[in-house]
């Protein structure tokens, strides 16, 4: 049905415009559903405020049919209509879902694109996508309140709006209240510059199923906000309603908090998200190029791991940094992006250092397939071909020359081989560079190009 109160305006929108367009007399539309509004949804049945005593009775007896069918085409959900005049309306106690109510919260949004569908799970943000997911899948059952802490950019928002999303599609009549915390502060601000008590606002709160609500570190030293924030905190949990709550840092953390609330945060299930490993980053950049309906073959493997390398602290920024070189190449009318195009397109990102001041054993062994007109995933592999080989022990003499790795870790950055293999392919370059021309060129080249 609906996700949150505010939904019901945009629903009866939907409804008058199909509405409109099936009305054969434009008169009867502007005269009977002029400033008619959804005045209640309770489970099936849904209550609709019209403009008078008159319409009510029209509506009622020619037009509910046609009605109910709008309806269903626009809420894809069966309702049985009920019209009510407005003094009958100003009658009635009921206030879960009343036009008045439309003006609090009204920026409220789940974002349909972040779900868990297309969250990139890895050992770093693993416990808080099981929490999430379990919560979303039996809210306020298990752990009430979830709370999800992490640094900037690393998935918390995702998931807090993937639990949203996932309680819309598999619960439909459940009422969300996604908001941030800034959200929450401007409302109460709201209510008393208009000269209200907070009990509208509170009353809207506690009559929400499942509360979800952002970057909970913002209401430091907002203390009439955190006193409201308490009870509406405590009338959801008795309530049985869930609340899902992010920060940058976890309850015991929070500076300025009053006490009571630190304690309730505490009081159910804290995880973390700590910075993506290297191949969840990886991960994250594959799924990115394919939501974008990108081809990853594209991308150079060493191009995706040089954006892991340098932009893992923050989820945003690796996607921002793709999204930069996918722009890049578009400017520079290329379907091929290598490790050296990545350097130049996002060389001024990474905290403002220069990664192309930084050398790498995946930008050797991109510089060194580049050369050969191989892919790195070719010199990385397991290929016994003498051309693949010879491409291979460059790339890690190179490395070894240039970096002073040790053998084991440049075996790591081939895959996984053995020291002793490394070792073996670079004394077989030193062998040639001793009486063959041909390898000499190919290593003073490829040092000039790892200098620039």
């Amino acid at each position: 049905m609906l996700s949150s109160i505010s939904e019901t305006t945009r629903l009866w929108e939907r409804v008058l415009t199909k509405l409109e367009q099936r009305l054969d007399d434009r008169n009867i539309f502007d005269s009977f559903f002029h400033g008619s509004y959804i005045y209640d949804i309770t489970g099936n049945t849904m209550t609709v405020v019209v403009n008078s005593a008159l319409a009510a009775r029209l509506i009622s007896t020619k037009y509910t049919d046609l009605l109910e069918e709008v309806v269903l085409e626009a809420a894809e959900t069966n309702f049985k209509l009920l019209f009510l005049e407005p003094d009958e309306a100003k009658k009635s106690s009921k206030s879960v879902t009343s036009h008045r109510q439309e003006e609090i919260f009204k920026e409220s949004f789940i974002n349909p694109n972040l779900k868990f569908d297309n969250f990139v799970v890895g050992t770093s943000n693993r416990d808080a996508s099981q929490a999430a997911l379990m919560i979303a899948s039996n809210p306020a059952k298990i752990f009430n309140p979830l709370f999800i802490y992490s640094e900037s950019g690393l998935g918390k928002t995702h998931l807090l709006h993937a639990i949203g999303n996932y309680i819309k599609e598999n619960r439909p009549s459940a009422k969300i209240l996604c908001i941030t915390s800034d959200d929450f502060f401007s409302e109460y601000v709201k209510n008393l510059q208009d000269g209200k008590d907070t009990t509208a606002l509170r009353d809207y709160c506690r009559n929400v199923d499942t509360f979800l609500i952002d970057d909970v570190q913002f209401l430091t030293d907002k203390k009439k906000t955190q006193e409201l924030f308490y009870y509406v905190f405590n009338d959801l949990v008795k309530k049985g309603r869930q609340i899902v709550i992010t920060s940058d840092r976890q309850p015991n953390e929070l500076q300025d908090i009053e006490q009571r609330l630190v304690t309730r945060f505490a009081s159910g299930l804290t995880v973390q998200i700590k910075e993506p490993d290297r191949e969840t980053c990886v991960a994250i950049l594959r799924k990115k190029i394919v939501g974008n309906n990108l081809d990853q073959l594209e991308f150079d493997d060493t191009v995706l791991y040089l954006l892991a390398d340098k932009f893992s602290k923050n989820v945003r920024e690796l996607e921002g940094a793709l999204n930069k070189l996918v722009y890049y190449s578009i400017l520079k009318q290329t379907n091929h992006i290598t490790i050296e195009m990545a350097v130049e397109a996002v060389s001024t990102m990474a905290g403002g250092r220069f990664i192309a001041d930084e050398i790498t054993e995946q930008k050797i062994i991109g510089l060194v397939a580049d050369y050969y007109n191989m892919t790195p995933s070719l010199i990385t592999g397991t290929s016994h071909v003498k051309q693949i080989v010879l491409a291979r022990h460059v790339a890690m003499y190179l490395i070894r020359l240039t970096l002073d790795s040790s053998l084991k870790k440049i075996g790591r950055a081939f895959g996984g081989k053995d020291h002793t293999t490394v070792m073996a392919g670079v004394s077989n370059v030193e062998k040639m560079l001793k009486t063959d021309t041909g390898m000499q060129q190919a290593i003073k080249d490829l040092k000039a190009r790892i200098k620039k």
